[in-house]
């Protein structure tokens, strides 16, 4: 995952005093009582059925809470069944700090651990102990300055299934700063990828920083930067980019200077591929993702997107991550125990604040597009544990990180231009407008 975060803690705050809370969040999976009582029904067996099921594929549990499991029909809490040091959400962990993932009991099926820090997003080397218990990395120091990001899933002794999902980040020595970015380097990417450094600290001489980050296209085009506050600083040109453009990004931030007492870390080069122009436009009054490929209508799909409560964010959006399965827990986004989906397949990230573009396969089939019914994203239908031709699988299987996504004719407001990589919503001018050296 990349740095973008935005915090919605007033949100979720608001949230809870009764204040809406509008498009922000994962699907919906039709939990509201009264107004669609047979689609209701079904919609209310989702949690225990999904708790009780065998997660199928890669589990990225991108934003969302840890899972639970259900023994002798009460649920125990993730960590007692799946430990992780260092504990979740720690800061400042030293490089020569102790890293596992344990079980006090059963096995360990699968632990999948990335880096974000100054290489972009690299996966972390490990090893599952032979008897099943322990995961531990390859042996080396952890990086400074990086958050690592762990997801893990394990059987109990009883055989219950279980995912957890945390997250810890290094120390930076004193005196430094560093930028984080995705996707790392040498991938191929869509058209309308733009590139987002996120400092791990504000920067007082932003102009310094930027004049040390060069990003150049073959063929060449004009690219501008733009600033969104004092820690965060993207790269895109005027207009998507073309297909077969090569993209080269030179850190050369070691040693700047960018304020009393902070200097930079890094000196790499970065590169990326474009690859097939691919944009998906979402009518969310009609219901349908009409899929474009260079042009050409390859599908138009049947969806669902936000209900009248909470109405999916209008404007263009980027694919910023996916994952084959991934957790959607609605007490993380101050919609309390509304939804907790533990195995929502085909998962595609548009937004920092919580907007997917995933699988569904707990509605009734007549939700895909006849009725917007979810908390803001939009759902596909799909079966449980994804399915590669169903109408999920077949989009989640040609898309690629930095594809086009627009929403169109939803009540709500156009998406931020900081919410993931919202910068394409920003006219061109008042986007170079944004640069420190203009």
């Amino acid at each position: 995952m990349t740095a973008h975060q935005q915090d919605r803690a007033g949100d979720r705050a608001k949230h809870r005093q009764g204040i809406r809370v509008r498009g922000r969040v994962p699907d919906r999976a039709q939990v509201r009582t009264g107004r669609r009582a047979a689609a209701r029904a079904a919609r209310r067996t989702r949690v225990v059925l999904a708790a009780v099921a065998g997660l199928a594929g890669a589990v990225a549990l991108a934003g969302c809470a840890d899972a639970e499991e259900f023994v002798g029909g009460k649920p125990r809490s993730p960590e007692e069944t799946i430990r992780v040091i260092p504990h979740n959400g720690a800061h400042g962990v030293r490089a020569d700090g102790r890293f596992e993932v344990r079980v006090p009991q059963g096995r360990l099926e699968r632990v999948e651990v990335s880096r974000t820090g100054d290489a972009g997003r690299q996966p972390v080397a490990g090893r599952i102990s032979p008897d099943g218990m322990a995961w531990r990395p390859v042996p080396g120091r952890l990086q400074l300055g990086a958050k690592y990001t762990v997801d893990a899933v394990a059987l109990d002794g009883a055989g219950h299934r279980s995912a957890r999902h945390t997250t810890f980040t290094t120390s930076v020595p004193a005196r430094r700063f560093t930028g984080h970015f995705s996707p790392q380097s040498d991938v191929t990417v869509g058209t309308g990828l733009i590139f987002s450094l996120v400092f791990n600290r504000p920067l007082a001489d932003r102009a310094a920083v930027e004049r040390a980050v060069k990003v150049s296209a073959r063929p060449a085009v004009d690219i501008a930067a733009h600033w969104f506050g004092h820690r965060r600083l993207d790269f895109r040109p005027r207009e998507r980019w073309r297909p077969g453009t090569e993209i080269t990004v030179e850190l050369r931030l070691r040693g700047v200077k960018a304020g009393p007492g902070a200097y930079g870390t890094q000196r790499r080069t970065v590169h990326y591929r474009v690859g097939r122009d691919q944009v998906s436009v979402i009518d969310a009054a009609r219901h349908t993702m009409t899929v474009r490929q260079s042009g050409r209508v390859a599908a138009v799909l049947p969806v669902t997107a936000g209900d009248d409560e909470n109405p999916t964010y209008n404007g263009k959006m980027v694919i910023l991550e996916r994952h084959s399965m991934t957790r959607m827990d609605g007490d993380t986004v101050g919609f309390g125990g509304e939804y907790d989906i533990p195995d929502v397949p085909h998962a595609m990230r548009l937004t920092r604040s919580g907007t997917f573009l995933h699988g569904n396969y707990w509605a009734p089939p007549e939700i895909f597009g006849g009725l917007n019914t979810s908390h803001g994203c939009v759902g596909l239908k799909d079966i449980k544990g994804g399915g590669p031709h169903t109408p999920a699988g077949w989009f989640f299987g040609r898309s690629i990180v930095g594809d086009t996504v627009v929403v169109q004719h939803s009540p709500e407001r156009t998406v931020a231009p900081d919410n993931g990589l919202g910068g394409w919503n920003m006219p061109w001018e008042l986007w170079r407008a944004g640069s420190a050296l203009d």
